[in-house]
């Protein structure tokens, strides 16, 4: 596909004419007709007006390889695995993913930004309370336990982050399932700091 079929191929895609585009580009009918049929090539303020007038990117419309690799989502998603080898792995692994293909795969950016955001909100969550556990408050939570430190009392101090895990992984797994499926993926609860 070259760059006056993608053009054409979005313009319909959104179900718009080419008067239509021209209008909401504010580019001559002339213009998106010469670009349609391959006599000129959008360039600058002209691509850049395609592309907000088309809802996408100038990159969009002009790599037209962006493709749809449903397996690399699904590997993008269980990357967030690696959390269970050593927790920052749950964060650099789906960053490499996505670093790789957030422009060149169809939903990979949204998706990479999802699991950053879950994945960092999660390791924060899980460090606090280890900040907690070992720290000035180890006196009170042994209080509430008990006088006897034994293996059922330092047990129940690993409920949380026990639960903590299994919650990361019951995530990480449905959302797969989800991206597998082209379904709408919800890494919850997420600190949003890729937007």
């Amino acid at each position: 596909m070259n760059l006056s079929q993608r053009v054409k191929e979005l313009r319909c895609r959104k179900g718009m004419s080419q008067e239509l585009l021209a209008e909401e580009s504010g580019l001559s009918l002339r213009t998106i007709q010469r670009i349609e049929n391959n006599e000129s090539e959008p360039r600058g303020n002209t691509l850049k007006r395609l592309a907000i007038a088309l809802d996408t990117s100038p990159d969009e419309i002009l790599d037209w390889t962006i493709l749809e690799d449903k397996g690399y989502l699904t590997l993008m998603s269980l990357s967030a695995l690696g959390f269970l080898f050593f927790p920052i792995l749950g964060i650099i692994l789906p960053l490499i993913f996505w670093i790789l293909k957030k422009d060149k795969l169809k939903n990979a950016n949204e998706l990479g930004k999802s699991i950053l955001n879950f994945e960092i909100t999660w390791c924060l969550l899980l460090f606090s309370y280890f900040i907690v556990l070992f720290s000035g408050f180890l006196g009170v939570i042994m209080g509430y336990f008990g006088n006897i430190v034994g293996p059922a009392t330092i047990l129940k101090l690993y409920i949380p982050v026990i639960l903590l895990y299994i919650y990361n992984i019951t995530v990480i797994i449905l959302n797969t399932l989800k991206v597998f499926k082209n379904k709408k993926h919800r890494y919850i609860p997420a600190i949003k700091i890729f937007k």
